[in-house]
């Protein structure tokens, strides 16, 4: 019985699988919280696993965790014949946010006809504060719209939201931030992208139940004068904006950051003005490269957190010894919010990849909540850098490392099963060690740990 599940599993495996590895950092507490690396995915740790993805590509340029789910866009991903004609094809790629297994690809369609003629088509994936997936393209400095379309995240159908007006000021914008209700059925929807290369940013607005118009007092764009450091004069390549929940149920967005290229994330209102800045914080928590735009807040036990991204892919910081490799700093905000006197809890990962994605710039990360068995809050990361890779983040009083796993759970998804067992193979066959992977613990992998698996699954 045995040797048939044994070559069922060897033959199951022969399609491409995915197996989680950790980091292999232990992180420290801080405050009494902390954080455990779930699995990765990236260049660093599983090269053999990520080199092979179709999410490997310098097109796939961001993502969005929910609901359990990750997805990852990837513009013309794939090449569709019709008739005489070859046609370019965009696709969101669902994946299983408990171990990073890839369940399906999503080609993408607009009233029927294949999404995937225009350039960077599929920039932004998002989802709103409602669930709604979305997508939207880059627009060009001489777009005069910004589309948005909603996602169906079962079968990749795209609905058009707007075509919102860009006003008279066009530029660049490569990424969006949606906050609220896209279907403004349950509430207010806002809108708001950055101009690249410029000081101009916009935004758009609509009521429950209403239509978009302009942000900024009916007009959708502002031009912002207050820039740190001072020197800077505009922002750089592939700006971002995130807008800050202010409270439960409020939508507004009227306080956002944009990290732009050229400085730190800064956070200003929807008058302009500037709130607040890097320059009363540590040197020590400043990005070691501001070259990589990205940045989320969270709330955990009552206390608020600011994540943003450390550093590109670009070497490491001689005075430290520090890989610049893609990575996140994770710090508790001060008093009232400020930035100032915040404490840095960690660095996550140790490194993703040190590849340039040949200028994407951002650096997605998502956050979902949760509690533990015990009612404890909790809250899982996604983080994801176009081309290097990915990692997902367990944050908490009472989450456990890998010490604490289930044996001859490789994939670290709580469960023994088959995947498990197309994890040793994986392990096997690429000729890397994983400690996960070792599941008889004699320091090797081969058969014996094969069956060690299907050992546990039978008991």
């Amino acid at each position: 019985m045995r040797k048939l599940l044994l070559f069922l599993f060897l033959m199951a495996s022969t399609a491409a699988s995915v197996w989680a590895e950790t980091d292999g950092v232990k992180y420290e507490t801080v405050n009494g919280i902390n954080i455990v690396n779930l699995w990765i995915q990236d260049r660093a740790h599983t090269p053999e696993v990520w080199t092979n993805q179709p999410y490997c590509n310098t097109s796939a340029r961001t993502s969005v965790m929910t609901k359990g789910y990750i997805y990852i866009s990837r513009t013309n991903a794939n090449a569709v014949i019709l008739g005489s004609d070859t046609i370019a094809q965009s696709v969101v790629y669902k994946l299983d946010a408990a171990n990073g297994n890839l369940i399906k690809e999503l080609p993408l369609t607009l009233d029927g006809e294949i999404y995937g003629t225009t350039t960077l088509n599929a920039n932004t994936v998002g989802v709103d504060n409602f669930g709604h997936l979305y997508i939207a393209p880059y627009t060009s400095e001489l777009a005069t719209e910004q589309p948005v379309y909603l996602l169906d995240g079962e079968t990749g159908a795209l609905t058009l939201v707007d075509r919102l007006d860009k006003g008279d000021a066009l530029q660049r914008c490569d990424y969006i931030d949606v906050m609220g209700d896209l279907t403004r059925e349950q509430a207010e929807c806002n809108i708001m992208t950055v101009g690249a290369s410029s000081e101009y940013i916009y935004r758009w607005h609509a009521d429950q139940g209403g239509d978009f118009e302009g942000g900024f007092d009916g007009d959708p764009y502002l031009a912002i004068l207050d820039f740190y450091p001072e020197t800077v004069t505009q922002w750089g390549f592939a700006p971002v904006a995130k807008m800050v929940l202010a409270g439960e149920g409020d939508y507004s967005g009227e306080l956002f950051y944009i990290d732009g290229f050229s400085s730190s994330p800064i956070l200003y209102d929807v008058t302009g003005t500037m709130v607040d800045n890097f320059e009363n914080v540590d040197p020590a928590f400043w990005p070691m490269d501001v070259g990589a735009n990205g940045v989320c807040e969270f709330t955990l036990e009552g206390r608020n957190f600011i994540a943003y991204v450390a550093a590109q892919y670009d070497g490491t910081v001689e005075s430290t010894g520090i890989n610049k490799a893609c990575q996140v700093y994770i710090c508790e905000l001060g008093e009232g919010m400020a930035l100032a006197g915040m404490q840095r809890y960690w660095m996550v990962p140790n490194e993703l990849g040190r590849v340039s994605d040949g200028g994407t710039r951002v650096q997605s990360m998502s956050v979902e909540y949760g509690t533990d068995a015990e009612g404890n809050e909790e809250v899982t990361l996604f983080i994801f850098k176009c081309y290097n890779g990915m990692a997902l983040y367990k944050i908490g009083k009472n989450v456990q490392s890998e010490d604490n796993s289930l044996p001859g759970d490789v994939n670290g998804d709580g469960e023994v099963n088959i995947v498990d067992v197309n994890a040793v193979i994986d392990s096997i066959l690429s000729g890397k060690f994983s400690s996960s992977a070792d599941v008889n613990g004699d320091k090797e992998l081969n058969i014996a740990d094969v069956n060690a698996v299907i050992d546990l699954i039978l008991k």
